[in-house]
């Protein structure tokens, strides 16, 4: 039996009203998602140590690495998906669905292998010292053993979220949340187990998650309901998720390598400074919340919308839906600024680790709402179609600019304060050539159909 519809239909209704309604389920369950891979810092950092904590930490920008580009390749597909859905195409939409989950099983396991056998050779490469490098491996080589079920989860939610569902997915968050953190804290804190069953911990309460996903698609409305005998890649659709998906994969893989360059120039100071660091981009996680979530109902906003072809009503929800995102992004980084101390602190009791990660908020925090605007930004653009301007815009500013700024920065002045001031001045400059674009441009009048 189909389960009662929870869609969100942007094309009617009162605009705030229909992001807030998409918004809220989606901001709760990337804040669980936050919670449980906060968990492993967090536990981790308390009854193993700062060395266990740093090794943990110099996993994180090769985790997104990976799996962002399978998150960026899932907003693709969702376009695809959302405008499907907004021209009421029920064939095509059933064709896109069923080729993106076939996509994400091949390259899931894909990435799986690759990363379990590679591990040393990766950790080597973002030059992870050798005293962390025992944690480090057995940290990262077990993520990896179970990457599949995050790119599944990935996948699933997109086709969730670009049917208008984002209820369901925070349901099944909040359950995969609690299971990782009682498993952090019973094999860490109850049978003392290393770095590695934090790793273990994540992939159980990723395949609950990817698995429920699964479950709720399998049983969705006619015209929107998985069908195992029809999971095959479709040549057309597939294209067409490529090219949208991709742009966006390469940005968030090439965003995530340009971090993982900057990780390596941290990795050359103290083991505090790259538990700090590390702590801190758990923290901002949370921040950036509000943020990215809005950015995620502006591409599902704008691509329903014009697939209606109701483009006075995309207009206005942009205006909208911007307004929101910036507001919400600038007051949480105000409060993360106040409070950053007392935040790491939860962390790590370790002096130098607070000290490290509260530097790096105080400098960050209150401009946060640029990245507020360069998400919001890019998320309309790949709504409407234009995913390779955010990858180019982003590619240049977050990736190229940001790593030739940190390396001849250190050449000068081997100080991580240089690292903490590059983000915000990247941040800066997209932003700035976003505005002019969106201003200046007839990106949504040329868009490309489907």
């Amino acid at each position: 039996m189909a389960v009662k519809s929870s869609n969100v239909d942007f094309s009617t209704g009162s605009i705030p009203a229909r992001i807030m309604a998409f918004a809220l389920p989606l901001f709760l369950g990337n804040l669980f998602q936050q919670l449980y891979n906060a968990a492993d810092t967090l536990i981790v950092g308390n009854f193993l140590g700062p060395d266990a904590l740093a090794a943990v930490s110099s996993s994180g920008s090769l985790i997104f690495m990976m799996v962002g580009f399978f998150n960026g390749m899932a907003v693709g597909a969702g376009v695809v998906i959302s405008h499907a859905f907004g021209a009421k195409d029920r064939e095509r939409l059933e064709k896109a669905v069923h080729s993106d989950i076939a996509f994400g099983i091949i390259a899931g396991i894909i990435i799986t292998v690759f990363a379990v056998i590679f591990t040393p050779l990766i950790l080597r490469w973002i030059s992870t010292p050798e005293d962390l490098l025992p944690l480090s491996s057995e940290y990262f080589r077990i993520y990896s053993a179970g990457i599949f079920f995050s790119v599944m989860y990935n996948i699933l939610m997109g086709i969730m979220n670009a049917l208008g569902d984002s209820r369901h997915p925070l349901y099944y968050l909040i359950i995969s949340s609690f299971i990782n953190i009682i498993l952090d804290i019973l094999f860490i804190a109850g049978f003392g187990m290393g770095v590695g069953s934090a790793a273990f911990a994540t992939i159980i309460s990723q395949a609950v998650s990817s698995v429920l996903c699964f479950i709720r698609l399998v049983r969705g409305e006619a015209g929107m309901r998985i069908r195992l005998r029809s999971i095959r890649i479709d040549g057309k659709e597939l294209k067409a998720i490529i090219s949208y998906g991709l742009p966006s994969g390469l940005q968030n893989s090439i965003v995530g390598l340009a971090n993982t360059v900057v990780q390596a120039s941290v990795n050359t100071f103290p083991a505090a400074a790259i538990a700090g660091f590390g702590v801190y981009g758990k923290i901002e996680g949370f921040v950036l919340l509000p943020i990215t979530t809005f950015s995620l109902a502006l591409t599902t906003f704008t691509a329903q919308t014009i697939g209606a072809g109701n483009l006075h009503r995309t207009k206005k929800g942009i205006k909208e839906g911007m307004a929101m995102d910036v507001i919400s992004g600038e007051i949480l980084g105000v409060l993360l600024f106040i409070s950053a101390p007392f935040l790491v602190s939860l962390f790590s009791s370790d002096p130098d680790v607070i000290m490290y990660g509260a530097r790096q908020a105080r400098i960050e925090a209150l401009f946060y709402f640029l990245p507020a605007i360069s998400h919001g930004s890019a998320g309309i653009l790949r709504g409407a179609g234009k995913a390779f301007v955010p990858m180019l815009v982003l590619l240049g500013s977050w990736c190229i600019f940001r790593v030739i700024f940190v390396r001849i920065a250190l050449l000068f002045s081997h100080s991580i304060m240089l690292i903490y001031i590059a983000y915000p001045l990247t941040w800066l400059i997209s932003s700035a050539v976003f505005i002019l674009y969106l201003l200046c441009g007839r990106w949504l009048e040329s868009r490309s159909p489907l």
